[in-house]
């Protein structure tokens, strides 16, 4: 581990002096590469140097304490020996964490998709209000999002909603929010106060470059319609909206968002290539994830992750086991802590994997 951040240091170094080189900054690809390099070495090699320090703080205190002879002042050198080691400690277990492979998906822009599961309505409407939680939570973070397809329902629920969020690391903080998640809630269509159980599918994917997914234009089927719903004096004038098949695998997208068919093509063709990009790396995964009993991490969404209970005013993922009893606030798009427990659990058990 140690020679491998020695490397990364002496690296680090390199990049910084290349950087000011007033050459290198007139080729701009060169010096956004060497930037971004440098932006990735930065957290391994800036706990590296805490390390180091605390190493030496920790070898001139032992070192005083093996000369000292006064009682009191051996015991104050004791305890901070004892504490510098601790610190030592969980120092390391940050630099073995920051040292695990990086997903290649991780700085990503997403391709977020909602569906109301079993519950009717009642479904759709959290669908809504778990849209609005993600986001409310892009906002908060700085991200832009782009609606490429919604369907919703006459009360304002959402039957299905298809978004692209753009964002520094927008997938490393969503892609375990893929699965199912249950609502407990009384309906405001209830007059009878009883609790009703729902559930909704999210999925989140990697929004996939042209480069990663080769769609041959011979496997589509491309339909034109009409738009449909409330839209003012275009809708149902002009064949707009397109639906596009991918025949091998039987996957479907539509877009009906903008006025244009050629935009709503582009926008549906994006779609599509996350979609692809993700069916074929959840193939490739189906071994790994079989030997993870764990959700987290796997992309998995055939099982329920997480259950939200208004009643009770909690919110618990049931891979990590979090529980948090602030449902109001999380709804509004406080989701931090989640995502954060999630991404720990999930770098804890890539952890144990090495070690075995």
């Amino acid at each position: 581990m140690f020679e491998k951040l020695l490397a990364m240091k002496k690296r680090r170094a390199e990049i910084e002096t290349q950087l000011s080189d007033p050459a290198v900054l007139s080729r701009q690809e060169e010096y956004k590469a060497l930037t971004k390099e440098h932006a990735s070495l930065s957290p391994a090699c800036d706990a590296y140097e805490e390390y180091l320090a605390l190493a030496a703080e920790k070898e001139a205190a032992t070192e005083t304490y093996e000369q000292e002879t006064d009682k009191e002042m051996r015991e104050l050198l004791y305890g901070e020996i004892g504490e510098l080691s601790e610190r030592i400690e969980q120092k390391t277990e940050e630099l073995k964490i920051l040292l695990l492979p990086k997903d290649p998906n991780d700085e990503k822009n997403v391709i977020l998709e909602i569906r109301g599961g079993a519950g009717g309505d009642e479904a759709a409407l959290f669908g809504a209000d778990l849209l609005k939680t993600y986001l409310r939570y892009a906002e908060k973070v700085g991200w832009k999002t782009e609606e490429m397809d919604a369907t919703v329902t006459e009360l304002g629920g959402v039957k299905e909603a298809v978004y692209l969020i753009v964002g520094k690391g927008a997938y490393s903080k969503l892609k375990y929010e893929s699965g199912v998640h249950r609502v407990q809630r009384v309906p405001e269509t209830e007059s009878q106060g009883r609790i009703h159980t729902s559930t909704v599918t999210v999925a989140v994917m990697p929004e996939a470059e042209e480069v990663e997914v080769n769609i041959n234009e011979n496997d589509l089927s491309i339909d034109t319609y009409r738009s449909g719903g409330a839209g003012g004096q275009h809708v149902n004038k002009t064949e707009s909206a397109i639906r596009i098949t991918h025949i091998p695998t039987g996957i479907v997208v539509q877009c009906q968002d903008e006025r244009s068919q050629i935009k709503n093509r582009e926008k549906a063709m994006k779609v599509l290539a996350s979609r692809l990009y993700d069916y074929y790396a959840q193939a490739e995964n189906a071994k790994i994830a079989a030997d993870r009993k764990q959700m987290v991490g796997t992309g998995d969404r055939s099982e329920r992750i997480r259950t939200y209970n208004f009643p009770q005013g909690r919110v618990t993922d049931h891979r990590i086991g979090l529980t948090l009893y602030s449902l109001d606030t999380f709804m509004m798009g406080d989701i931090d802590e989640m995502l954060e427990g999630l991404a720990l659990a999930d770098r804890k058990m890539q952890l144990s994997g090495e070690d075995k």
